[in-house]
């Protein structure tokens, strides 16, 4: 069975040892570890992946809650094979309705085996598309338009979401963040191409090269943003030369986004790819 541990909190000396102590003592095969120290944050990251016994799960998930307490760190045990069939995803969303109602209705109508069990915002804008497909909405917006780090870990734990899907969410998740549901279980749409075009204005970015040719990639999430290697799907469409600005991200945002985003969902939730040391390879 397929284990992820992720454990995060104030960086500490001997946070590691207790898990790995008793990852091995179970007799776990440990198949990834990265261990991370951010000094300007006095923050500690921690993700270990093993293959352990069926019935060791319980057990283990119990007593990294033991480590957790003891250690004040924030510990997850989450396995992909505990809901393989039909796994639970989060959809996180801001103000463009056509990506998340592209996953709902890939769900609704088959194409991604699936239970879309929370849509999450910073704003309310997409809350009637919950309504529509019967999903919980959970808002976590703030008053500057930003989204509530902590109340949305918070929503993702709650529903138990096994992927998290940033369906043109517009905000960065900070690195405590991603490293708590670290190990490939934050999927993001960025509406360009990487790694060539990043940052907030991948359209923009591209007219101004002259580009007749533009597009979206989907891909896991690591701390650092957009960093291109962790790509699941890209897709791209052509305009004939004069084509306006307007009319280039009318049409990737309609067409080409929705149908990026749905295909890498679909590539994860059938366990096609896995992200392993920060790359996305083929699940054996």
């Amino acid at each position: 069975m397929e284990v992820v541990i992720t454990a995060v909190g104030p960086d500490n000396v001997g946070l590691a040892d207790p898990i790995i102590h008793d990852v091995t003592s179970r007799g776990a095969n440990i198949a990834e570890i990265q261990m991370y120290d951010h000094d300007e944050a006095a923050l500690f990251a921690m993700l270990c992946r093993i293959q352990v016994e069926p019935h060791q799960f319980e057990p283990l998930r119990a007593r990294m809650r033991q480590i957790a307490e003891s250690k004040k760190l924030e510990i997850r045990v989450w396995s992909p094979d505990e809901r393989a069939a039909k796994p639970n995803i989060a959809i996180c969303t801001t103000f463009l309705e056509h990506t998340p109602r592209a996953v709902l209705e890939a769900i609704r109508d088959g194409l991604i085996l699936a239970n879309p069990v929370v849509l999450i915002g910073n704003r309310r804008k997409c809350e009637s598309l919950a309504k529509e497909f019967q999903v919980p909405f959970e808002y976590i917006g703030l008053e500057d338009g930003s989204g509530d780090d902590q109340a949305m870990v918070k929503a993702i734990d709650q529903y138990h979401a096994d992927y998290v899907v940033l369906a043109r969410y517009m905000r960065v998740l900070p690195p405590d963040t991603c490293w708590k549901f670290a190990g490939g279980r934050i999927i993001n749409l960025h509406h360009g191409l990487l790694p060539s075009f990043r940052g907030l204005r991948p359209y923009h970015d591209a007219f101004a090269a002259r580009m007749l040719t533009f597009g979206a990639t989907c891909h896991f999430i690591v701390p650092e943003l957009d960093a291109g290697n962790q790509t699941i799907n890209q897709t791209t469409f052509s305009v004939p030369p004069g084509t306006k600005l307007e009319d280039v991200i009318a049409a990737g945002q309609s067409q080409n986004e929705p149908a990026c985003l749905v295909e890498g969902v679909r590539r994860v939730c059938a366990r096609e790819v896995q992200l392993h040391f920060h790359r996305v390879i083929v699940r054996k």
